[in-house]
């Protein structure tokens, strides 16, 4: 008769999660930053408040953003009028939209992801879906499963309103169910990317990317109410009330440290990058206080150009594009030719996810 212990063993993986596949979706309709002042106040009607514009075609120009992919079209807007009104009660209208809408955009990035992971979804174990999105029940983790045609004995973990650290959080998750679960496969959806997570890959059919070699949260010092979010009947507000790129640039070596403390790291460009842009200015700062070469960053800056903040999303959008720009550039791994890497998710809290990578060599 086995023992505890040795029933224990037998459930777990022997190595490291690893990301073994990455897609990623947005909305089919999408805006210029560039034309964006002029959309907003036509369609809110606010055009007669001139010095309000300026300042926010001011605003625009500085966001470093040229491109925002939305699901509101100005059709949708002219039919929801109260979505244009400010405090006006839309939540209805909105959820309306949402619930359904998420988990079709999950579906998109979702497919793609197992389209290259290659193995049938049925190995599919665990899912874990999260966004700020539709909260419903059943949530977008049921309607996910549904619309993919996963397994019904798929375990699920739905998580609603965590904010933009969480591209963090759901790889903290997948590793911790990966690796204590031997031969899952997690496929997680965040917004519109979603990645599979497994440990012990079978390299005859799948293909690493990254290993999770290690995950932790934090929440800053002297942060309180740095970040809010606040679910109403005018819908999900949002408040910056605070520093946040001065908290985060003045606290991120510390998390820095002890992350990398175990593998010996202390050049921070030495590694490659992949931090939530939450704006020009946190990265500026980051950059000004690490000293930070300006390539460091390059990945992160192209998807706040290309995408805006996704929240949550973006760091996986992010770790996309270096593993594809990698790729081609011939770099020997995924993280632009560099073996150790570092995710950052900063969010409501203020909070921080650290997750260090270790990149997998391409094959040709």
């Amino acid at each position: 008769m086995a023992t505890v212990q040795e029933i224990r063993n037998a459930q777990r993986a022997d190595g490291p999660a690893t990301v073994l596949a990455i897609g990623t979706a947005t909305p089919a309709h999408s805006v210029n930053q560039a034309d964006y002042p002029d959309y907003y106040f036509r369609i809110t009607k606010s055009e007669h408040m001139t010095e309000l514009k300026e300042k926010f075609k001011r605003m625009c120009d500085k966001s470093m953003i040229k491109k925002r992919y939305m699901y509101l079209t100005e059709e949708i807007l002219k039919e929801n009028p109260n979505m244009c009104a400010y405090m006006a009660p839309s939540l209805d209208a909105r959820q309306d939209i949402v619930v359904v809408e998420v988990p079709k955009l999950g579906k998109e990035a979702a497919t793609k992801a197992i389209k290259e992971w290659g193995q049938p979804k049925s190995k599919i174990t665990h899912l874990i879906f999260c966004t700020t999105s539709g909260v419903d029940m059943p949530g977008a983790d049921y309607q996910l499963t549904k619309l993919l045609g996963l397994r019904p004995s798929v375990k699920r973990f739905m998580m609603y309103q965590q904010g933009c650290f969480a591209g963090g959080t759901v790889l903290r998750l997948a590793k911790d169910l990966a690796e204590n679960n031997k031969g899952a496969r997690a496929l997680f959806g965040d917004g519109a990317a979603a990645v599979i997570v497994g440990a012990d890959p079978d390299t005859s059919v799948e293909r690493p990317l990254y290993q999770l070699v290690s995950t932790s949260q934090t929440i800053l010092p002297d942060s309180d109410g740095a970040i809010d979010g606040h679910l109403r009947e005018v819908g999900l507000t949002f408040h910056l009330l605070k520093d946040v790129p001065g908290l985060i640039s003045k606290n991120i070596e510390k998390s820095l440290s002890e992350a990398f403390a175990p593998v010996g790291i202390s050049d921070w460009n030495s590694i490659f990058w992949i931090a939530h842009p939450g704006g020009p200015a946190i990265l500026d700062q980051v950059e000004s206080k690490l000293g930070l070469k300006e390539e460091k960053l390059k990945a992160t800056r192209q998807v706040l150009s290309e995408y805006g903040n996704m929240s949550s999303a973006c760091v996986l959008f992010i770790l996309d594009e270096m593993r594809k720009k990698s790729a081609e550039e011939a770099k020997a791994t995924t993280g632009e030719g560099l073996d150790w890497g570092v995710l950052f998710g900063f969010g409501p809290g203020l909070t921080v996810e650290t997750v260090v990578l270790h990149s997998v060599p391409i094959k040709a």
